[in-house]
Order: C-alpha cells, then sequence, then structure tokens
C-alpha cells in the first residue's frame, strides 16, 4: 500500500503577518459586544424604552453607540440598575467589564465607557386591591 505525500505550502512564500493587511470590525459589532458585557455584570439591565413618556412594556437591552478611530474606542451605554443596588459599585464593574471584553474580543483599546442610568428598576410589589 503506497501513501501519496500532500505538500503544504511553503511557510517561507507568505508574507509576514503586518503585511498581509488589515481586518476591519464594524461599529455594530463592537456595540453588540460592550451590550453583552453590559448584561453579564449583576444589577444592571437595559434602559427601558419610552414613547410620548410612557415605558414600553418588555425587557430591552442597554442601549450602546461606539465610536471607533482606529485601534481605540469610545463607548456610551444607557442602562437601568436594579434599586437598591450601589450605582457606583455597578457602573465601575460595568466599565471594567466593558473594557475588558471589548478589548479581548476585539483587540481594540477602549478608553473611555460613559455611562447614563435614565432609571432605577424598583421590584415589582403586586397590585394593591382596595
Amino acid at each position: 500500500m503506497t501513501t501519496s505525500a500532500v505538500a503544504e505550502p511553503a511557510r517561507a512564500a507568505l508574507a509576514p503577518p503586518e503585511q498581509r493587511g488589515s481586518t476591519e470590525i464594524a461599529d455594530l459589532v463592537v456595540e453588540r459586544i460592550a451590550a453583552r458585557a453590559v448584561a453579564e455584570v449583576d444589577d444592571a439591565h437595559g434602559s427601558a424604552r419610552r414613547l410620548l413618556g410612557l415605558r414600553m412594556p418588555g425587557a430591552a437591552a442597554p442601549r450602546v453607540t461606539v465610536q471607533i478611530d482606529g485601534r481605540l474606542a469610545t463607548v456610551r451605554v444607557a442602562l437601568s440598575v436594579r434599586y437598591p443596588a450601589p450605582i457606583r459599585q455597578v457602573t465601575t464593574e460595568v466599565r471594567a467589564n466593558v473594557m475588558a471584553r471589548v478589548g479581548e474580543l476585539t483587540g481594540l483599546d477602549v478608553r473611555h465607557v460613559d455611562i447614563e442610568i435614565p432609571a432605577l428598576i424598583t421590584p415589582d410589589r403586586g397590585r394593591r386591591v382596595l
């Protein structure tokens, strides 16, 4: 029985990695990664949508916008915090997790994370009937 050797491409023929081109990551991809990073933090939730001043029902994801400049990214997040969680602690955890996860998954350096908290989520106390 004979085996045929399959020739592997010569590694020497490839250009060095820095000369092969670049990968560009769309802002929307980074926004989704950042939104998922926010959801990984306890007591941080999506920002409820409003229409004519009324809260719309249903779970909402955090609102995230990203601005990328080369290898640097600036992230803006709008989220709700579960009451009575300490807001400063939650935002510190969100900021650290967004910076770590976006950097880990995209290679971008997140230098700044702006956080807006338009609402606190209170526990549902149910209906009171008189």
